[in-house]
């Protein structure tokens, strides 16, 4: 069973910016792909990004060259920057470890201010 707890969103104002953190329980270093997605009131969760030791980094266009996904393995831990914040990027964040699994955190709100 894996356990995932987010951490880090907040209110912002436009062009600020926030790092989120994902804690992992157990050790992700045998973990392929993990990744992040967002759900805007009203609308879908989407994919917005995802880093895998095999399959390198991927961003969704809308968020591409403002946010940052890493991964610390010795803290079993992910990590999303996120740079030049806009009111539409104002969401529920989640994680997902490993990718595509049935495994989410309980997220974390960012607002986003204009």
């Amino acid at each position: 069973q894996v356990q995932l707890v987010e951490s880090g969103g907040g209110l912002v104002q436009a062009g600020g910016s926030l790092r989120l953190s994902c804690a992992v329980s157990g050790n992700i270093r045998s973990i392929n792909a993990m990744g992040w997605f967002r759900q805007a009131p009203g609308k879908s969760r989407e994919w917005v990004a995802y880093i895998g030791n095999e399959d390198g980094i991927r961003y969704a266009d809308s968020v591409k060259g403002r946010f940052t996904i890493a991964r610390d393995n010795a803290k079993n831990t992910m990590y999303l920057q996120m740079s030049s914040l806009a009111p539409e990027d104002t969401a529920v964040y989640y994680c997902n470890v490993p990718l595509w699994s049935r495994y989410w955190g309980q997220g974390t709100q960012v607002t986003v201010s204009s």
